[in-house]
């Protein structure tokens, strides 16, 4: 392994988090410091230099817009810093996906990001924490892993940051999976393949990151659901409809009622950004002729939670051309 240098940016999740008993199930997230954890880390011998920052110690279901800020501005800080290699950001499962999409589309790509969490507490039997974090290691340490993103290790596998997402509640096995794209690399405490070149052709930040975060609800389609609940959710989350989006949840390739379908394109019609993801766990949700008379977009291979992120940055950036808009969705 190079002789790099590498922040490590700390929030907390379950692979911060203790138990209390090597056998038992429920643990409390975020509760190894920094500190203690890079002390644990280089008692290993690698070679990279670790220094780390606390950006917080929490939970990631409490993961938001205001350490999304934190992280977004540290990290900002050593891709400018010569001294620094390569940035790593331990992170929990539960909402990894989304602060990694928020960064992939908010950073250059000139030095490799990597998020890594663990499915088990530290002190629990076959805690897999530290050997995500030393796989995770061995990614930021590689030139190779710039132009690519931002990056997110779990177990051996190197998923990017677009299609990163995660599939148990339980277990280490597969718990992330890739889509469209499955894993772009392998990696273990010793060795690191990787699937293809670099597919970012420009280094710079694709999208201004938001100083504040347009709030984009999410309409989770079932059968039965009524038109009504569309304008509760418009009503409770869109200060402004005409300055807002949605992302319908949809059942199968986007599909909803035909009654939501209806009031949506009302809504559309009056500036509403509306977006059609989907609830299966993979699948591409193409844009049909019917889009074009609703105003609607199809979010392409995104699932509904980062198709609201995508949402939030393209109307933050002012971004509400639905061609432009279907643009970023189709982007990969």
């Amino acid at each position: 392994m190079s002789r790099s240098n590498l922040l490590v940016l700390a929030t907390g999740g379950t692979i911060a988090g203790i138990a209390g008993h090597a056998m038992r199930q429920d643990y409390r997230a975020g509760q190894i410091g920094i500190d203690q954890w890079l002390a644990d880390a280089q008692s290993l011998g690698m070679e990279a230099r670790l220094t780390g920052r606390q950006i917080a110690n929490v939970d990631s279901k409490d993961i938001g817009p205001a350490i999304w800020s934190e992280l977004y501005e540290a990290i900002t800080d050593a891709i400018a810093d010569d001294a620094i290699d390569g940035i790593i950001v331990t992170h929990g499962t539960d909402t990894a996906e989304e602060t990694a999409f928020a960064l992939d589309l908010t950073l250059p790509v000139t030095k490799p990001v990597v998020l890594v969490g663990a499915m088990r507490p530290a002190d629990a039997v076959g805690s897999d924490g530290m050997r995500n974090f030393v796989n995770a290691v061995r990614v930021a340490s590689d030139p190779d892993a710039a132009g690519r993103g931002v990056l997110l290790v779990m177990g051996d596998r190197v998923l990017a940051a677009r299609d990163a997402r995660k599939v148990r509640t339980r277990g280490t096995d597969d718990a992330f999976r890739g889509f469209p794209r499955g894993g772009v690399a392998l990696v273990t405490p010793g060795a690191l393949e990787w699937f293809g070149r670099p597919w970012r052709e420009s280094d710079g930040a694709r999208f201004t990151f938001p100083r504040e975060w347009p709030r984009v609800p999410i309409l989770y389609a079932a059968a039965g659901v009524e038109a009504a609940m569309v304008g509760r959710l418009v009503d409770a989350h869109c200060d402004d409809p005409a300055a807002s989006g949605i992302v319908v949840a949809g059942v199968g390739e986007g599909n909803m009622p035909e009654s939501v379908t209806a009031e949506l394109a009302r809504l559309a019609s009056e500036g509403l950004v509306v977006v059609r993801a989907s609830r299966v766990d993979e699948g591409l949700v193409d844009r049909e002729p019917e889009d074009a008379a609703n105003g609607s977009i199809a979010a392409r291979a995104l699932n509904p939670q980062k198709a609201r992120i995508l949402l939030k940055i393209l109307l933050a950036n002012a971004v509400r051309d639905p061609e432009a808009i279907q643009a970023a969705f189709d982007d990969p």
